[in-house]
Parts: structure tokens; sequence; C-alpha cells
């Protein structure tokens, strides 16, 4: 299916490795004009690479660090510089540390914060002004499964994204008339970087094999594998395409059927 988005740009952030490489791979195959980002130069280098030999697109990378306003304003500045506006914007940071509460210093909690919530705030803030101008944006927070159904040990992470989820749900009413669509996506157990380290977590806290901490989560989802990135990917690029203009305000679930509740 032609997802009507091409010639648009798009700026997906934390998109060096895992979910967010994976989105922006998906949305350069339906020809936007691209825009990566992470902190690393070095590996956005290599990944612009991969795209481009991959697909053709345009494709542009900027080194900036969201948990520095600063660098939420430059790296908008730059994209638009680059391509004359944004019309879609994936917000995807690395997920918090895992642990219990108590094993939380009030700094790690501040970090936290910074990085999983004031960094969309501020990027939502900084692209807003130009989607409503044009009357037409995607906006698309990668959140976690834990906005709906909270995961032990991983409080950090329970606690902010449900903040970006009430946050998400609110902002998609106050520009729903500019045709500007606000959506959470929720990726359950993937096979990604991150999903290395909680592995190492939950071996080191259940006196397990790596191997048999996947096999623990395997048997918690009804499909009884993992995701790949690209299956969370897809359902991304569905809602910054052009058919999904009525779907707003939605938090989406790719985990194979791990959430448990209607809702």
């Amino acid at each position: 299916m032609d997802l009507g988005i091409q010639g648009k740009t798009a700026l997906v952030c934390g998109s060096s490795q895992g979910l967010g490489r994976a989105i922006a791979h998906a949305l350069a195959m339906e020809g936007v004009r691209l825009v990566i980002n992470s902190r690393s130069a070095d590996k956005l280098s290599d990944v612009r690479a991969e795209i481009v030999e991959a697909t053709g697109a345009n494709v542009v990378s900027i080194a900036a660090d969201l948990t520095d306003p600063e660098g939420v304003n430059s790296l908008v500045a730059q994209t638009e510089e680059a391509f004359g506006k944004i019309d879609v914007l994936v917000t995807n940071t690395g997920g918090p540390p895992a642990g219990p509460f108590e094993s939380h210093s009030p700094e790690v909690w501040k970090h936290a914060i910074a990085q999983n919530f004031e960094s969309v705030v501020n990027l939502v803030r900084a692209v807003l002004p130009g989607m409503k101008k044009s009357k037409w944006g995607r906006i698309v927070n990668v959140t976690s499964i834990s906005v709906k159904q909270p995961v032990d040990g991983l409080i950090l992470s329970n606690a902010i994204r449900a903040g970006v989820t009430g946050f998400a749900k609110t902002i998609s009413n106050e520009v729903a008339p500019f045709n500007v669509t606000v959506n959470n996506v929720l990726p359950g157990y993937t096979r990604t970087e991150r999903l290395i380290h909680l592995a190492e977590v939950v071996a080191e806290r259940d006196g397990v094999s790596l191997e048999g901490a996947y096999q623990g989560w395997e048997r918690e989802i009804p499909m009884g594998r993992l995701a790949d990135p690209d299956e969370l990917a897809a359902v991304v690029a569905f809602l910054c395409s052009a058919q999904a203009s009525y779907v707003t305000g939605q938090s989406i679930a790719v985990d194979g059927g791990w959430i448990k509740g209607l809702v």
C-alpha cells in the first residue's frame, strides 16, 4: 500500500539502532525526506549510508542530545534548514535504567524525566508551529507496554512513560483541528539492544541464563515469541501515513498479545 507520504519530511529520533533505526528505514522506503538523530555521529553516519544504499532516500544525519532543550531546538532548526519543514515527528528515546524504586537516586529520576518526558514535550513544542501552519502533521511517540500494564522492576519507565501518554492524549485534542495527529506506539518485548540489557538484569536477579530470561518472556506472550523491530516499524509508518488521518490520541500496543487488559 502506498502510504501517501512520499516527499514529506520525517524526523526520527533515537534512530542509530534498535526500534528507531527500523522506523527510519520503513519511512525511507515510503519516499520521505529523512532526518535521523542520536547522540552518536559515528553510528548515525553508518546508519545513513545503510539506508541510502537500501532505499535511495534523501537522508540527513544530525547528532544531538535531546535531554538538552537547546539540543532539541538545534535539531529542529537544522532539519527545517535542510528540508524547509517537518511533517512527521517520531519521538524515541532509550529506556531508563531498570531496577526497583529504592535503587534509583533523585539524580537518576531527574535524568530519566529529562530523557523520556521533557524531550518529548520540547520536541513537540518545537515542531508544532510548522505543522499547524501547513495544516498537516503526524507525531508518533514510541513508549512502552508498561503504560498499560506496569512491568515489575521498571518503575522509571512505568511512571515516566505514563506521563507521555497523558501528554499525548491531551495535546492530540488541541491540534486535531489543524489536521495534526498524535499517537503512541507501545512496543512489547522486541529483539533490540535494550532487550539485551533487560535480559541481563533479569538473569542476574533471578539466577537464570540470558536464554532463560528470553524464554520467560516468551511464555508470557500469547504468540510465543519476541517481536522483530520491523513489525513495530510497520505500525509506526502507517500512523505517519495519509490513510491514518482519522486516528489520533491512541496508544497502540505491538506486543503479541502480552497486555491482558481490555483498554
